[in-house]
């Protein structure tokens, strides 16, 4: 079944336009349909021409479009596709017809030099809000053939966020079609699934991802946070971690965490503040510290803000807990952990008075153009981000996490 906003995308290549736009709601049913039509008008319009696939990073745009692109029914019986992994270029064959999907990531302000020479009948930029401004308008000036269009879908940002300011809300004067997608515009999600989606969000997150708006981030970064999210009683066994984000004159933040196979407990904190004490410590002295938060727990690893070399090398030197850094992707790690405090997957023992006090104060910055937290009261939010971008999202196994933002 296709919906009638899917039926638009469909017809697009043949419209007046030079651009889609297709933003909106999480699992709404417009990035797979969007891949189709774009390779459909690519092989009736041109022959042995280059067409450029970007997403925030190859990776996410391999998994995200180009597998289900290559495993779905009607392209494998229309077309013959050969995915090459070494160079990421999809050659895709109809008779005596051939053409080349080439996939980019734009993560970076470097990226655009990837894309950087290449001649495009066409580019698809999906994802396009979470990519640096310097890449996307590459990608365009790289569409140089002769009738040549332009593709994008996003999740909705900030209103303040250029790709809004510019295209969207210029979307007339760009001679560009727009659509908005809802959730309800996707006729493969049943009334189950739908609940189950609105259940996982709130705040921003929800507005954004749930009702597909494009709202500034303002006000608590978790607003979900409160009683039910405090433990009097800690698990009694189980898989321990600890997290920590790293400080001298700004403090020193650990969280000791219990994963029990369903919740994860913060069961224990240190914090230290240098420029509060007015006494700094070493490294070593920090060390001291993990050792006293651990105890006799078997510490499965100690997850460390990436930018602490020093402090990486002297757990490492001592042997006594393997050590990861953390993956440190602000805004991901800050909605896994919503999602998480959500629906009751972490949990924090009330002994815990430094991070329970930073959750009360930890805020969006309503003066940034992008998305960020204030840089304060940020320390102990950012361990427990640690924690649960770099280990909690792999272990809870939720994998309706995982794919939710990963459009069909």
């Amino acid at each position: 079944m296709i919906s009638a906003k899917q039926k638009i995308i469909l017809a697009f290549p043949y419209s007046k336009y030079d651009a889609l736009i297709c933003d909106g709601a999480v699992r709404s049913g417009k990035t797979s349909i969007m891949m189709w039509s774009f390779v459909r008008w690519a092989m009736e319009s041109f022959n042995g021409q280059r067409f450029g696939v970007c997403g925030r990073t190859v990776d996410s745009c391999t998994k995200n479009i180009i597998v289900p692109f290559t495993a779905m029914g009607l392209a494998k019986e229309k077309y013959m596709i050969r995915w090459r992994r070494g160079d990421k270029v999809m050659e895709v064959r109809r008779g005596a017809v051939t053409n080349y999907f080439e996939v980019f990531g734009g993560k970076d302000e470097a990226s655009y030099t990837l894309i950087q020479g290449r001649t495009l009948a066409g580019v698809l930029l999906d994802e396009v809000v979470l990519m640096p401004r310097s890449f996307v308008e590459q990608a365009l000036t790289r569409c140089s053939v002769d009738g040549a269009k332009l593709w994008f879908s996003c999740n909705p940002g900030s209103p303040q966020h250029w790709f809004y300011t510019e295209w969207i809300q210029r979307h007339e004067a760009r001679n560009t079609l727009y659509l908005h997608f809802e959730m309800t515009d996707n006729p493969g999600l049943s009334q189950k699934t739908l609940e189950r989606y609105q259940a996982m969000f709130s705040g921003v997150f929800y507005d954004r991802y749930i009702r597909g708006l494009w709202v500034l981030a303002e006000g608590l970064i978790y607003p979900m946070f409160g009683e039910g999210c405090l433990v009097d009683n800690p698990p009694q066994g189980g898989q321990y971690y600890i997290s920590c984000d790293y400080g001298t004159l700004n403090p020193f933040s650990a969280g000791l965490w219990c994963w029990d196979g369903k919740t994860a407990t913060r069961v224990a904190e240190y914090y230290y503040s240098g420029r509060q004490e007015q006494q700094h410590k070493t490294d070593e002295d920090y060390y001291t510290a993990l050792e006293q938060l651990a105890g006799d727990k078997p510490v499965q690893a100690v997850i460390v803000d990436p930018s602490a070399a020093s402090f990486i090398e002297v757990i490492r030197r001592h042997k006594r807990f393997p050590v990861r850094k953390a993956k440190n992707d602000v805004l991901a790690g800050i909605n896994t952990t919503a999602r998480f405090l959500q629906d009751g997957t972490i949990k924090i023992h009330r002994s815990c008075s430094a991070c329970i006090r930073e959750f009360g104060l930890y805020r969006w910055d309503e003066k940034a153009e992008a998305d960020r937290p204030v840089k304060e009261n940020d320390h102990a939010m950012d361990d427990i981000r640690y924690f649960a971008y770099t280990v909690l999202r792999q272990k809870a196994g939720k994998t309706v996490y995982q794919s939710l933002l990963q459009e069909r």
